[in-house]
């Protein structure tokens, strides 16, 4: 076997004198005891506090030829590809060692293009944002079947992150589509402007240029393994420069000396400790009597948050981003995701606010009236506990009566 392993069909380059089959997909290493339930992924430890730099000056392309990228932005805001370009010198090893094939921010890469490739010719595709729409479904099928590897890059992408929140809402899509187009006062202003124009966008119309349509909004928004197979998760909101660094290196370890990439389903750039243990700040686990909003506290910067009164999610959330949130004073919101540990990430942070409530040793009991005062206190319970990880909560979305 030569010094690329198991891995070497990736990068060998194409006789180009031949219509030689694609590389075949390389073969998911053996996954460690202890898989995470979320998507049967692994968690590998890494130290926060002393990152892996992620850029090595001066590459230049790699002995068989630049390896093919593809960066696709799904149901997301945008942050994950600014990250990308926010990696400062980092990304100069992108340049050195790969084409990119598709970006959609940076680079004129088209679908067509995209079809017209043979299948597993792109060698790594980061796809960020959780699967919304009939566009996004297309996509990330597409770019899983061109691909070799495909690396899930972002909360929403590895959880179904704030999109996801649209899972609570009974009506799903179409109750959506009526307030966003209907009811919202700008629409609503518009709808009795002109009553007789469609308030709605269509998924298809014919007009005087052609015939135009629009991808269908989902009444589900799923996180990126729940549609399409995934190689590497890399959690975040967005991902940490440091983090970003370690997937750089892993893969310019690969592609310039033959090291082995991580097994598959390996969550990049975490720990198997909590945030809490990455937290500076003193921790009492002191009795809640109320939640506060941080602009309500005048906050202590060496005292933990939660003794503070502020809802913090660090004892339920995956360490890894060196818990840049609480250092400046503000609360962990979980973007990481869950421990491997957990299950059900909104329910194990509940449960930690909830062993905090005021129980005395001689009134083992707290009264529901108070129980509902602090509950009361928190001005968005399910937007709390599940910011980002609502498509991998085992409620999976909320119906109205009926089934529908």
């Amino acid at each position: 076997m030569s010094k690329m392993g198991f891995f070497s069909n990736l990068f060998k380059k194409k006789d180009k004198k031949k219509d030689a089959a694609p590389a075949a997909a390389p073969a998911a290493a053996p996954a460690a005891a202890g898989a995470s339930s979320m998507g049967g992924s692994i968690y590998a430890e890494t130290d926060a506090n002393q990152p892996i730099p992620g850029y090595v000056p001066g590459l230049g392309a790699p002995e068989g030829g630049k390896i093919k990228l593809a960066i696709y932005w799904a149901a997301a805001c945008g942050g994950c590809d600014v990250s990308v370009l926010d990696s400062d010198e980092k990304v100069l090893n992108v340049g050195a060692m790969a084409d990119i094939v598709m970006w959609p921010v940076a680079a004129d890469g088209k679908e067509k293009d995209i079809e017209e490739m043979e299948d597993g010719s792109i060698t790594v595709s980061l796809i960020n944002g959780a699967v919304r729409n009939a566009e996004n479904e297309h996509m990330v099928r597409l770019l899983r079947q061109k691909s070799q590897l495909v690396v899930a890059y972002g909360s929403c992408a590895c959880f179904g992150g704030t999109p996801a929140l649209a899972n609570l809402i009974p009506g799903g899509s179409k109750e959506v589509l009526d307030y966003v187009y209907n009811q919202t006062p700008t629409s609503k202003a518009f709808c009795e402007a002109y009553p007789d124009k469609p308030h709605v966008p269509q998924t298809e119309i014919d007009v005087p240029e052609g015939h135009l349509t629009l991808p269908t909004l989902y009444n589900r928004v799923k996180s990126l393994d729940q549609v399409i197979d995934v190689d590497y998760y890399v959690p975040g909101c967005p991902p940490t420069q440091e983090t970003l660094g370690q997937l750089l290196d892993a893969v310019v370890a690969f592609v310039y000396k033959g090291v082995a990439l991580p097994p598959k389903g390996t969550h990049i750039g975490v720990t198997k400790r909590t945030l809490c243990e990455e937290c500076p700040r003193h921790k009492e686990n002191k009795r809640l009597d109320e939640i506060k909003e941080p602009y309500q506290v005048n906050i202590d910067p060496d005292k933990c948050l939660m003794d503070q009164g502020i809802l913090c999610l660090g004892a339920a959330t995956v360490g890894g981003c060196g818990a840049k949130c609480t250092r400046v004073g503000q609360p962990c919101r979980g973007c990481y995701g869950p421990t491997d540990k957990v299950t059900e990430h909104g329910a194990s942070v509940f449960t930690a606010v909830a062993s905090l409530f005021p129980i005395l040793e001689e009134d083992p009991t707290c009264k529901e009236d108070k129980i509902i005062d602090i509950m009361s206190s928190i001005k968005d319970p399910l937007g709390y506990f599940y910011a980002y990880t609502m498509s991998k909560a085992l409620i999976a979305r909320s119906v109205k009566e009926g089934g529908q």
